[in-house]
């Protein structure tokens, strides 16, 4: 366990989203009622959900991105509010939008772990920017930031550039007008589906490449259950993916940018801290709940050493 004065300072900028999961046998078929056997509401969005697993594994997070509001008339933000609190995430740098709702999904999670997710993001959230960038930036080791509101998190990461940090982008949506954002991070990590959009391309290996030659940004992509792929001086390399049980896919994605993002912050390099995130999303997938299952520190090093 990192000790309290050794915990790096990690910054999640980007969306935050009240998942309302549901737990089926099947996922739901048109025109036919589907029965859960269990319901939780939980923390959502890809920043907001590697908040919640940089904090199970120990470091100390905060999370800035914008929020329905006011406070008191929006029950979707008010929620996930409260349940960061919990986490120990610090929120105070979220802007509230009065006359807006926060981000909201309704996910349903089968018996394999799949899941089908229905989300409300309302465009007047992209209309927010941090007010302060660099004092939001001024005393974090790293940040991690999304692309769901490129505008937003553009000058967050610009700040924290010109601190020499690392910081570190999901490019999870699809879409090519975040692109700018490759300018001002130092490394980015796709989703399978993100990078192949980015690059218009089935090849994952030939998208990387081809990305490569755009930005001198680190580049990987992560693929479910399969292996990681990931740029060294033009050349693709792979870092193995665990096989694990599944059982709840929600947030391993983030699960593992998020642990990625702690390990450069504390120094490992990029092999081994791709190494340990893959093993914290793996083991986040064996269990129930999404984000709020994310694994601590200790469980994922006893499963790494299993496995020397």
């Amino acid at each position: 366990m990192v000790s309290s004065t050794e915990r790096k300072h990690i910054l999640c900028t980007g969306i935050a989203v009240l998942d309302l999961v549901f737990r089926v046998e099947t996922l739901p078929r048109p025109d036919r009622k589907t029965q859960a056997s269990d319901f939780r509401t939980v923390s959502g969005g890809n920043a907001a959900n590697a908040a919640v697993a940089i904090a199970h594994l120990g470091g100390r997070v905060s999370f800035a991105g914008p929020l329905g509001g006011p406070p008191g008339s929006d029950t979707a933000g008010d929620t996930f509010l409260a349940l960061a609190a919990r986490e120990g995430i610090d929120c105070s740098g979220c802007p509230r939008i009065a006359g807006v709702p926060s981000s909201i999904s309704a996910i349903a999670i089968d018996a394999r772990g799949e899941r089908a997710i229905v989300n409300y993001r309302d465009e007047g959230l992209t209309q927010a920017r941090a007010d302060d960038p660099a004092a939001l930036v001024a005393e974090v080791d790293a940040v991690i930031a999304d692309n769901r509101f490129p505008e937003y998190v553009h000058d967050v990461c610009a700040a924290a550039r010109k601190r020499n940090i690392p910081v570190v982008l999901d490019a999870d949506e699809p879409r090519r007008d975040s692109n700018a954002l490759f300018a001002v991070v130092s490394h980015v990590i796709f989703s399978a589906e993100g990078l192949r959009a980015t690059a218009g391309t089935d090849s994952l290996g030939r998208a990387l490449i081809e990305i490569g030659k755009q930005t001198d940004a680190f580049l990987a992509v992560t693929d479910g259950a399969n292996d990681v792929l990931w740029l060294d001086n033009g050349e693709l390399r792979q870092v193995p993916a665990y096989h694990v049980d599944v059982v709840d896919t929600l947030g391993a994605g983030d699960t593992f940018h998020g642990a990625f993002t702690l390990m450069l912050a504390e120094g490992m390099r990029v092999r081994g801290a791709m190494r340990f995130a893959a093993a914290t999303a793996a083991l986040k997938c064996t269990r129930y709940g999404g984000i709020a299952s994310a694994p601590r520190r200790a469980e994922v090093e006893a499963f790494l050493a299993a496995r020397d």
